[in-house]
């Protein structure tokens, strides 16, 4: 038997709520309609089915046997249907009940505790699974949706059709020196002056490996780089023993701070890193990244 394409959903719905309460008013106050809407439903989903589903009493609807039926048989369905959208909007990552979250590890120190904490109090049910990696990796790990959202540095490879992104804070890049060193007497720094000495850098995908690259290039150093690291804690470990020097964010600055100084760069190879929150358009009404934006906008507020 084929269905009558007159049989929908919402005028299933109409039959269960007038099924519940017997009463056209409440069902009317119920689905936001007016009475006739609900009394020409109910009059509608009898001739899909071909059946009588109730008699008239006066002004008064009875419902018959067949109206029972329906009403067991059809809330299942509706249960099943919702269930069904519920299911297929957390297979694409919408009101998901786990949020994968990207972040740079040097986010960790303050922003990510910060936000995430947040986050928690306006969405309590909510698991965070939280990646850290280079801000390459989490692009591509953003596009192909493996995460929802990432915290990052805001530059060309952020610069996507399909990205929306929420600017939180700049920061500046330091001269990190061992605080026994001769250079951490000084103020600030000309890095064109430092083309003998020993340098540690993030392996390339970072943000921070970028911005060291650039600032080297404007003061025509071509580093001497002893260690290539993928984290910036081991970066900043490596700095504090004093095997070498590096160029950090200054938002890594308590970590440390007995054996480590950061120096500021001189005008000319100062550079701002601008961080900020990165996810897809195609996602920016799910509940949870709504959640995640307002709370970083709230984290931003700090630094206006």
């Amino acid at each position: 038997m084929e269905i009558d394409e007159d049989l929908t959903l919402r005028k299933i719905q109409i039959f269960l709520s007038f099924m519940r309460y017997g009463n056209l008013s409440k069902t009317a106050a119920e689905m936001q309609i007016s009475n006739v809407s609900v009394h020409k439903a109910l009059h509608s989903l009898e001739n899909s089915l071909r059946c009588p589903l109730f008699k008239n009493e006066g002004r008064n609807l009875i419902p018959l046997k067949s109206a029972y039926v329906l009403q067991e048989n059809s809330q299942k369905i509706i249960q099943d249907i919702v269930t069904a959208v519920n299911k297929t909007r957390e297979a694409a990552g919408f009101a998901a009940k786990v949020l994968h979250l990207g972040s740079l590890y040097s986010l960790t120190v303050n922003t990510i505790p910060n936000v995430i904490s947040g986050l928690k109090l306006r969405r309590g049910e909510l698991d965070i699974q939280l990646l850290l990696s280079s801000n390459l990796d989490l692009v591509k790990k953003l596009k192909t949706t493996e995460l929802d959202a990432i915290i990052v540095a805001l530059n060309e490879t952020t610069s996507d059709a399909d990205f929306e992104s929420l600017a939180m804070f700049q920061d500046d890049i330091y001269l990190a020196v061992n605080k026994n060193s001769p250079l951490a007497s000084l103020e600030e720094i000309d890095l064109s002056t430092l083309k003998d000495e020993t340098f540690l850098t993030l392996s390339k995908g970072f943000a921070t490996r970028h911005d060291s690259d650039v600032v080297f290039e404007k003061a025509g150093i071509d580093p001497k780089v002893f260690l290539q690291v993928s984290d910036i804690f081991t970066l900043i470990s490596m700095v504090s023993t004093g095997v070498g020097l590096a160029l950090l964010p200054g938002r890594i600055s308590t970590i440390y701070e007995s054996s480590v100084k950061l120096i500021p760069l001189q005008s000319p190879y100062q550079i701002k890193q601008e961080i900020g929150l990165v996810f897809l358009k195609s996602k920016e009404r799910d509940p949870n990244l709504l959640a995640l934006i307002a709370e970083c906008r709230m984290f931003a507020r700090q630094y206006l």
